[in-house]
């Protein structure tokens, strides 16, 4: 089975705005497959449309949003079983529930809270915590456990370092990439490049919507001189030199 995007495009509608005033466009002609075990990394800079990508896949897009072009699972569209997210944002974890009873409430009763946050790294007294006692660390894996609580074989992962230390950051990586290495095929959005070529089968670099370059991680070393288009050379050498940006 394999994840597959075609041409995808993601417009806005302005409702209440004049009949001339087009919908303005965020999205063009994004394609890419994603197999069992594979890391699609996405990188690109801020407001490239990373974000959108994954709230496609989950299909959470708002209600003004128009999709155009397929995203399909095998064939036919995806269920939302199928893929799961884990967002950015760590207020998505709800406050007013334990991790257990938030996982149980994705998985079913019968979900084992205790061995879902071990295979992220967390112990099994942690589903009795509620988000705000979390570190940033441990909210991040926290978000890992809830999805893939639900059994789904595609992860979408949208900016899993943000706001952690490097050692941190490093066992995010690395259990993201475990979780390929098990067969599950994942998508990883990242603003940290050189984390995410550590990773990924291949990285897709967007511009302004766009897709620039969809090129091997191994072409993401040295001076980038491996890599097709002068954007995506940029985006690498700006991180390699300052590693902050």
């Amino acid at each position: 089975m394999t994840l597959r995007a075609r041409d995808v495009g993601l417009s806005f509608a302005h409702p209440g705005t004049h009949p001339d005033h087009a919908p303005t466009r965020a999205l063009e002609g994004i394609s890419f497959d994603v197999a069992p075990g594979e890391v699609l990394g996405i990188a690109g800079s801020s407001g490239a449309g990373k974000s959108l990508i994954a709230a496609a896949l989950a299909g959470i897009l708002p209600p003004a949003a128009l999709l155009d072009g397929g995203i399909t699972l095998n064939g036919t569209p995806p269920s939302p079983r199928d893929i799961a997210l884990a967002p950015q944002r760590l207020d998505a974890l709800d406050p007013l529930a334990t991790l257990g009873r938030q996982i149980r409430r994705l998985g079913g009763r019968r979900t084992d809270p205790a061995a879902l946050l071990a295979r992220v790294g967390l112990t099994a007294r942690v589903a009795r915590a509620y988000p705000h006692s979390l570190s940033g660390g441990m909210a991040r894996r926290a978000l890992l456990a809830t999805a893939l609580a639900g059994g789904a074989a595609w992860v979408v992962v949208d900016e899993p370092t943000v706001g952690l230390d490097p050692e941190a950051a490093d066992r995010v990586m690395a259990l993201l990439r475990a979780l390929a290495e098990e067969g599950r095929g994942l998508v990883v959005i990242s603003h940290d490049l050189p984390r995410l070529a550590r990773i990924a089968t291949r990285v897709l670099v967007l511009q302004d919507g766009r897709a620039v370059e969809t090129a091997p991680a191994a072409a993401f070393a040295g001076d980038g001189t491996g890599l097709a288009t002068a954007f995506a050379r940029r985006l690498w050498q700006a991180q390699i030199e300052d590693p902050a940006c």
